[in-house]
Order: structure tokens, then C-alpha cells, then sequence
């Protein structure tokens, strides 16, 4: 029923190793969460009532299911716009639109198909949420709405993905769109939500928000006032609207933007002479054709790989829309920041152990996972679209050698992306002149976020030299940011709300910590293990670990910047001075064919 698009990948995607994998690991480590709550809590208080365990259940449910929701959202966005992509970097998009298939199989199938992983890891993790139910404090229609609002976002998510992607001429492009698209819907109910919107109903956020709609499925009893008595219901029918709406222009317009103008042919200049024929016939009639030049040749820099990054549309010519996107990010962390300051409200809701944070936590938290990601984004998309246009071979050949390959690529994606680096830490250097930090702590912010950036750009560089699927690469590398932005951040959630007797957590958030080393240490080594990569893989997580307790904690701020500095410099170095001896890079031949193959 929808095409054989989406019957081609539901026969090849169960008989990939990682479908069933990346189920499992998801799975073990909701799992892993799960006992480490238990363990924690059993250790700092006794469980002797139903109550005790009625509560425990309660605020594991809602802890795993935003968890979840933002997860699965992220690989589904994210998915869908590279698995697009991919067949435009291939060309093979351009072959599926000059056979029978229809819009709406292309655009409904490459949508159901991007479904596909994370629905069966949806599916595999509802046993999990039906066993908190007996421990009480959980009821099955908390988790049929949680269920309903969560796959309702997936669909959503995978609709943008493939409609951007289908849009869009270039991978960059693509997963920077859909990302900064997805930002900004969540953003902005979010500060509806806050009552900064004239006119808007704050309770319209529970409505089109995908986290304020999990949050109220979630509670135990809805509250009063509410405009119905289900929001995941009115949710559902709303987002199902929108995301058909968004497919269905999709639909319509594949044809139309596909193939773009940057690899549609150009006519051929016309001939100074007319055919022997028609020379006598056409000379008394129309006048000579001008003369055709050639243009002056462009000069080129010592490193031709920087001179194009920087003097060329590498990218493609309308990557205006990215930053004009990022640009309305941007300017919705400044006006919260802004409209806090003004107000005096100098500080957040209390956090930990009686402290508080400051005002600028969340936005400029927001700000700066957008601007890492996107940084990531286009360095692994700098690799992977060489490889798939067939360039990357023939740079091979040259005399290029590996440093300039390498810092032509690192320094071009840092140029490209200058908004991206600039704009942060000019808010910082604002934060600093408002007196809302230190100018001590903002120049350790400024080192610490030069030293992020570096970092995600190698790692992006990294994982397209070290993955030869460009969908797998672009994963494996937006996944490693993810984790190290978010994974650790869930981790500290556990640990401040269950506090004291830390010698009872510690051996739990080990577990924890060094099994998502061993993960960062089985994708970062994947094809070039060694000790540094192992090392930099088990000290990262610890490193952010660190770095967030005593930000948490609002202690000195040097001990955070220098350990950061050194963990992830360290890290940089380990991935960077090993690339820099040789070129090494993965392809296809060289481990037993495609992985996207049957």
C-alpha cells in the first residue's frame, strides 16, 4: 500500500546486524536506568511500604519517558533527513523520480521507512513501562497517553526530516534545517507557554508542544481548567493534522524540487556559425552571435581544500536559510536572557542543595547544544559528500597532503559555521558586561566552548573518514555529541535527586558512565582502534561528569574549565594526530560491501 519504496527497506532493514542492536542497547540502558534509580534509592532510604514504591515508579516514569520522547525524536528528525539525503548525494533520487512511483509512495515511503528503527525501539521498551505500573504510582492510561503522545512526535519529526530533505539539495543543509525548524517550534511554545506571547493562550503549549503535552499525559491527575479532559488526545489529532499537512505538501512539490537547479544541465552556448546549410539562408536574417568568454581563472590558495571551503558554495547557495534560522534561535535565547536581566530576576528556581543557578543556564545550555550539533553536522557532511560524489577518491590521487586535507577541512567547516561559534560567546561577553557572571568565569566559558567547537568539528571530520554510509556517519557523530550533551546530563538528574550517601551512587553511575564509554570507545575505534581512542572514550564521560556536578554545585569555575580544556583537548589530539600521519579512510570495498545493501 505504500509502494515499494517502503517495501524495499521493510525486507533489507531486519536483515541488518544493527537494526536488532541498536534495539537492544536502547533497551539495556532504559533498563540500566532503571536499576540505578532502585539501587540509589534503596541505599539512601528503606523501601518498606507500598508508598516507597509507589513514588519510586511515579518519578521513574517520568523521568525515562522525556527521556525517551527526546531521544527517539532526535534519531527519527535526524534519520529521516539523512536517509533523504543520501539519495540525493548518490543520485539515486533522481532515478526513482523517472520511474512509475508516485509522489505520495516516494514521499509516504521514505516517511514510513524512517519509522521503521525507531518504532521497533518504541515497541521493545513499552514492556519496561508497563512493569512500572506494579510498583504503583503508574497507571496504564498515564502510559497509553505517554505512548500516544510519543509516537505522535515521531511521526511528526520523520514528516519534517523527509519534507526538508526532499527540499533541500545538500546533507548539510538538510539535517541543519530540520534541527533548527524542530528548535524553534519548541522554543517558541515554550515561551507561550511562559506567557510571553500577547494574545496566545499559555495552555495552547500543552496543545502543539511535544514536551508539554508528555508532561501532562505523564501526571497522575490532569488538571482543572484544561479545555479537555485528554490533552494527548487533542495532541495527537493536532500534530497527526500538521504532519499531513506537511507530507502533503511534500507530496506536491517532489517533482518540483527535484532535481534542483544546482544539477539540472545547462543549455549549450550556441555556435558562432550556423550549419553549412543555413549559412547564406540565416545571414541576411538574423544578426551573428556574440562571441562567448571565457572567465578570468580564480586564484587559488596554497591549501586548495580551504580555498574551497571558504571561497566556494561548498554547501550549496542557500545556506542564507540556515543562518537566518539560527539567527531566530539565537535571538530567542537573547530576549529570554534579556527580559530576565531587566526584570531582575537575576537567578533560576532553587536546583541543588539550596543553591541557584543562574538565569542564563537554559538558554545559553539550548544555544550552545544548536550551534555544537550543527558544527558537528557540517563537519561529517564535509567528508560524506566527497565520498558520494566520488571526489574523495580522485583528492586521493593528488598531492594533497593529509595536514592539508585536514586543516583545510577543520578551519572551512569553522568558517562556514562562524555564526554558529561567534554568536554564544558574544552573549557570554554580554553576560559578563551585565554583571550577571564574572569576567573571570566568562573568559573560562569562552576557552571551554572554543575547545567544544574544535572538538565536534574533529569528530564529525573522524567519523566521515571512519564510517564509509554516510547515514551511519552523520549518526554515529550527532550521536556521540548527543550522548555527551544529554546521556551525562540524565545521569546528574539521579544523582541530585536522590542526594546523600554518594559511596551508595557511585558504584551505580560507574556502571553507567563506563559502559557509555565502552559505546563511545566501539564508534570512535571502530576502524582505527588505539590507546589514545580508548583513553579519550573512557575519561570524556567522567570529564563531563565532573564539569556538570561542579556547575551544579556552583563552586569555583576553574577546576570545570580546566578539565574540560584538558579532557577534550586530549580527545581532539587522539582522533586528530593519527589522521594527521596518513590518510585513512573507510569505503565501502574494504569491509565486505555496503551497509545499506540487502
Amino acid at each position: 500500500m505504500l509502494g515499494p519504496v517502503f517495501l524495499r527497506e521493510a525486507i533489507a532493514t531486519p536483515r541488518r546486524p544493527r537494526f536488532y542492536l541498536a534495539r537492544s542497547v536502547y533497551l539495556l540502558s532504559l533498563f540500566l536506568l532503571l536499576c540505578t534509580g532502585y539501587l540509589v534509592l534503596a541505599g539512601t532510604q528503606p523501601l518498606r511500604t507500598a508508598g516507597d514504591l509507589a513514588r519510586f515508579g511515579g518519578w521513574m516514569f517520568l523521568l525515562l519517558a522525556p527521556l525517551q520522547l527526546l531521544v527517539l525524536s532526535f534519531q527519527a528528525a535526524v534519520g529521516a533527513a539523512s536517509s533523504v539525503a543520501q539519495e540525493k548525494d548518490r543520485r539515486t533520487l533522481l532515478l526513482l523520480l523517472l520511474t512509475r512511483i508516485s509522489g505520495f509512495e516516494l514521499v509516504v515511503g521514505k516517511l514510513a521507512a524512517a519509522l521503521l528503527g525507531v518504532g521497533s525501539m518504541l515497541a521493545a521498551a513499552l514492556p519496561l513501562f508497563l512493569a512500572l505500573t506494579l510498583f504503583g504510582g503508574v497507571s496504564l492510561e498515564q502510559v497509553f497517553d505517554v505512548y500516544l503522545v510519543t509516537l505522535t512526535s515521531l511521526i511528526a519529526a520523520s514528516a519534517v526530516g523527509t519534507v526538508v530533505g526532499l527540499w533541500r539539495e545538500k546533507s548539510f543543509q538538510t539535517i541543519a534545517v530540520t534541527l533548527l525548524a524542530i528548535t524553534l517550534w519548541l522554543g517558541f511554545w515554550e515561551i507561550v507557554a511562559a506567557g510571553g506571547v500577547p494574545g496566545l493562550d499559555p495552555q495552547l503549549a500543552g496543545l502543539l508542544s511535544p514536551i508539554r503535552a508528555l508532561l501532562s499525559a505523564a501526571q497522575p491527575l490532569q488538571e482543572t481548567g484544561r479545555w479537555i479532559a485528554r490533552p494527548a488526545l487533542a495532541y495527537t489529532l493536532l500534530m497527526l493534522g500538521l504532519s499531513a499537512l506537511v507530507t502533503g505538501w511534500g507530496i506536491l512539490r517532489v517533482r518540483v524540487w527535484n532535481p534542483s537547479r544546482e544539477v539540472r544541465g545547462h543549455a549549450a552556448p550556441r555556435s558562432e556559425e550556423p550549419p553549412p546549410g543555413l549559412a547564406s539562408a540565416g545571414a541576411a536574417q538574423e544578426p551573428a552571435a556574440a562571441t562567448w568568454k571565457v572567465r578570468e581563472p580564480r586564484r587559488v590558495w596554497s591549501n586548495p581544500i580551504l580555498w574551497r571551503e571558504v571561497r566556494t558554495r561548498a554547501y550549496g547557495s542557500k545556506i542564507i536559510l540556515i543562518r537566518a534560522a539560527y539567527l531566530l534561535v539565537f535571538a530567542l535565547a537573547a530576549v529570554t536572557i534579556w527580559t530576565a536581566i531587566r526584570s531582575g530576576a537575576a537567578v533560576e528556581r532553587p536546583e541543588v542543595s539550596g543553591r541557584v543557578l543562574p538565569a542564563a543556564t537554559l538558554p545559553m545550555a539550548a544555544l550552545g547544544v544548536v550551534s555544537l550539533v550543527i558544527v558537528n553536522a557540517l563537519a561529517v557532511n564535509s567528508i560524506t559528500s566527497e565520498r558520494d560524489a566520488l571526489a574523495l577518491d580522485l583528492l586521493m590521487v593528488t598531492d594533497l597532503s593529509p595536514r592539508e586535507f585536514l586543516f583545510g577541512k577543520l578551519l572551512g567547516v569553522l568558517y562556514v559555521t562562524k555564526e554558529m561559534v561567534l554568536l554564544p560567546m558574544a552573549l557570554i561577553v554580554y553576560l559578563a558586561i551585565s554583571d550577571v557572571v564574572t569576567a573571570e568565569n566568562a573568559v573560562y566559558a569562552m576557552l571551554g566552548a572554543a575547545v567544544l567547537y574544535i572538538f565536534v568539528a574533529t569528530l564529525g571530520i573522524h567519523c566521515g573518514l571512519s564510517y564509509p554510509i554516510g547515514r551511519t556517519a552523520t549518526l554515529v557523530s550527532l550521536g556521540t555529541v548527543f550522548f555527551l550533551c544529554v546521556g551525562i546530563a540524565i545521569c546528574m538528574v539521579i544523582m541530585v535527586s536522590f542526594r546523600g550517601a554518594f559511596q551508595l551512587q557511585l558504584a551505580p553511575f560507574l556502571i553507567i558512565i563506563l559502559g557509555g564509554g565502552a559505546a563511545l570507545y566501539a564508534a570512535l575505534g571502530w576502524r582505527n582502534p588505539s590507546g589514545a581512542i580508548f583513553a579519550a572514550a573512557i575519561e570524556l564521560p567522567l570529564v563531563t561528569y565532573y564539569a556538570i556536578t561542579q556547575f551544579l554545585l556552583q563552586q569555583d569555575q576553574l577546576p570545570v574549565a580546566a578539565t574540560v580544556i584538558t579532557g577534550y583537548g586530549f580527545a581532539t589530539a587522539a582522533m586528530l594526530v593519527p589522521a594527521l600521519s596518513e590518510f585513512s579512510v573507510a569505503d565501502s570495498h574494504s569491509h565486505g560491501g555496503s551497509e545499506e545493501g540487502l
